[in-house]
């Protein structure tokens, strides 16, 4: 038997959430994340019936205060509680007015487990749990991370103070120690590169007057310079915290750039999911829907994390009324739908689909009721129309939402039909959506979608052909033609952050284009590595130099650079040079098609759910091993059953 701490369903991760959202920091200022953000409910009370055939005794820690109810008898916590044989109700109420009410109930017959019930005196629901909070000593108001001591490993006298590089990204806190004569204060300036640690002025973490004494807040940086300050007279360690998980996942290839890139590509990630998917670990630190919707992806074929996938479900969307969309922004409520149903194709979690699929249905509701005579989304005031950082033509509604939130219809009607729902209405809706989306936005002269036709520019950008394609919402012959004019088309604005490069590149390995995309994974991610990068960013141009690559925002140290989305190629060649995909839902049936002519040699290990596929070329040669049943392998027109555990080797073309 496991014992857990037990809460309201969902409300560890929305109260966990909300705490996240409130670590950002920017010159010395406390940024709260400037959307609506939900708590958990304060006011609860947990309740199962035992049938006893012997006598048992109980206990009940709680975290706020309470009391514990035994057939409409009244105990406090923590004391022994003894039950004799025959049929009881025990009901716990717990109110925790400064975090998340939790219960731990021990006992050999009666603990706390997933069966109990809980309400918020509202409604009655399963109670929400964590496998990382079984033992009576943790506390769920709190995180726990693993800790990793990190030594510079350059010190250097420059600038009249000392830099200290700790050749990585840290996520943690300092420890500061004065060797030989102590200077009354000092000041920390922190850096994700050396420019800004060094930059005592605009860099964005630092903290003035420390002593032996001063607590140090948790950061994220690579460099700290001490300004006046010797080498010999202070010494620094990196306290690195981070959410501990195996890497499921392991690449390595002839091609050392390409096995380079997987490396930090995985080190982005890990930094970027801990307890939660976060766009990046120093400036925002918040948890946002579109980068999210990414991480599940990258996820899908690294760690195969089921955890943070629903905890960051969960904690985006919050309670079941919906007040706002997430993030302030239409298109992210619309991913955080489509997120949904791609967690149950990784995960086939039917239990978790239950759970979330009533918030999906309010959510695409709430976006219903801002659509025009044509269906059309369009944005309020207080709405923000995201899309993408990019030149698009936002003037009435744009092409790129519509075709999205067809995409979010489709998305909640096959959830619905999982669970045996009534989904004609989406269906129907995605159906007219996209028939008056292709008749006001679809340019016959251009051959691709364009913005907006309410401005009358016929402005085309990449962003809704990209859509289109990913979602399968043209025909074959219109693919193609998105294909040359719009996403070969050297004269269409590029796309600059990995955020859409991410579905750039996937729609085009869609259509085939694995080798273009082979060699944008070269030159992009290749491009910030050769910066000397240990980590991927937010955003790279490689028409910037110096320290013009670390500004955004009209900040001169705004781009993030450990960012969530820059670790997209470990799903690109996950997903479509190995070829592996779902058929059905959580891996039931598999697909490996692997495309690897660009490899003369290549071991690659990706997770599958409840398994693993271990699949390794050395020239003509294809082994391909799945460690569960329902695989096959596909090269053109050939397949060949994957039986579990089972070697299968094939000659292939060069």
């Amino acid at each position: 038997m496991t014992t857990y701490w037990l809460w309201y369903s969902g409300d560890f991760e929305i109260r966990q959430g909300m705490m996240q959202n409130f670590t950002r920091e920017e010159r010395g200022m406390g940024w709260p994340a400037y959307w609506y953000l939900e708590d958990c409910y304060h006011n609860v009370f947990f309740q199962r019936k035992y049938q006893l055939t012997r006598a048992t005794t109980f206990q009940v820690q709680a975290s706020g205060v309470g009391h514990v109810k035994v057939d409409n008898q009244k105990y406090p916590f923590e004391t022994p509680i003894t039950c004799p044989p025959g049929d009881h109700q025990i009901e716990i109420y717990v109110g925790n007015p400064n975090g998340l009410p939790s219960v731990y109930v021990t006992g050999e017959l009666i603990y706390s487990d997933p069966s109990w019930q809980v309400s918020n005196f509202l409604q009655t629901t399963q109670v929400g749990y964590d496998e990382r909070y079984t033992q009576a000593i943790q506390d769920p108001n709190q995180l726990y991370y693993a800790k990793q001591p990190i030594l510079p490993q350059n010190i250097s006298a420059v600038a009249g103070g000392t830099l200290y590089d700790f050749g990585q990204a840290i996520n943690g806190r300092l420890r500061v120690t004065w060797q030989g004569e102590q200077r009354a204060e000092i000041t920390l300036c922190y850096g994700e590169s050396e420019t800004e640690a060094l930059d005592t002025k605009d860099c964005y973490y630092q903290q003035r007057g420390v002593t032996p004494t001063t607590s140090i807040r948790k950061r994220a940086f690579r460099y700290v310079f001490i300004p006046q300050v010797q080498p010999d007279q202070v010494a620094l360690v990196a306290e690195h915290e981070y959410y501990p998980r195996p890497h499921r996942a392991k690449w390595e290839s002839n091609d050392k750039q390409i096995n380079q890139i997987w490396q930090v590509a995985q080190t982005t990630f890990d930094l970027c999911s801990d307890w939660f998917f976060i766009d990046g670990i120093k400036r925002d630190r918040w948890i946002w829907a579109g980068d999210a919707y990414q991480a599940n992806f990258i996820n899908q074929y690294s760690n195969f994390d089921e955890g943070v996938d629903r905890r960051t479900i969960l904690t985006l969307r919050g309670h079941d009324e919906v007040k706002q969309h997430l993030n302030t922004i239409v298109d992210y409520s619309i991913w955080w739908v489509i997120s949904v149903y791609n967690h149950y194709q990784m995960t086939g979690d039917r239990q978790f689909l239950v759970q979330v699929y009533p918030k999906m249905k309010s959510m695409v509701d709430y976006l219903r009721q801002q659509t025009d005579e044509h269906g059309f989304l369009y944005g309020r005031d207080h709405d923000w129309i995201f899309v993408d950082w990019s030149e698009i033509d936002k003037e009435g509604t744009t092409a790129a939402e519509q075709l999205l939130l067809v995409a979010g219809y489709r998305a909640l009607a096959s959830c619905g039909e999982v669970l045996a729902q009534d989904v004609k209405e989406y269906q129907e809706a995605s159906k007219q959506l996209l028939a008056a989306t292709q008749r006001y936005f679809w340019d016959d002269e251009l051959g691709c979608f364009i913005d907006s036709y309410r401005s009358g520019k016929r402005h085309v950008s990449r962003h809704p052909n990209i859509l289109a394609i990913l979602f399968d919402l043209v025909t074959p012959e219109r693919q193609q033609s998105i294909l040359n004019k719009v996403l070969l088309n050297e004269q269409i604005t590029q796309i600059t952050t990995p955020y859409f490069k991410f579905f750039e590149q996937d729609a085009l390995c869609k259509l085939g284009q694995q080798n273009q995309v082979l060699q944008q994974i070269r030159n992009y991610w290749g491009g910030m590595l050769a910066l000397g990068a240990t980590t991927f960013w937010e955003e790279y141009d490689p028409q910037k130099e110096g320290a013009a690559h670390y500004a955004m925002y009209g900040d001169p140290y705004g781009k993030s650079l450990c960012h969530a989305w820059g670790a997209s190629p470990i799903y690109l060649l996950g997903r479509y040079f190995i070829g592996l995909r779902p058929l059905t839902p959580g891996y039931q049936t598999f697909e490996v098609a692997p495309v690897l002519t660009a490899f003369e040699n290549l071991d690659c290990t990706l997770p599958l759910k409840d398994g693993e596929l271990v699949i390794r070329k050395k020239g003509s040669q294809l082994q391909v091993q799945a460690t569960r049943p329902g695989g096959c392998l596909r090269l053109g027109d050939q397949t060949w059953s994957l039986p579990k555990g089972e070697i299968v080797t094939v000659e292939i073309a060069e």
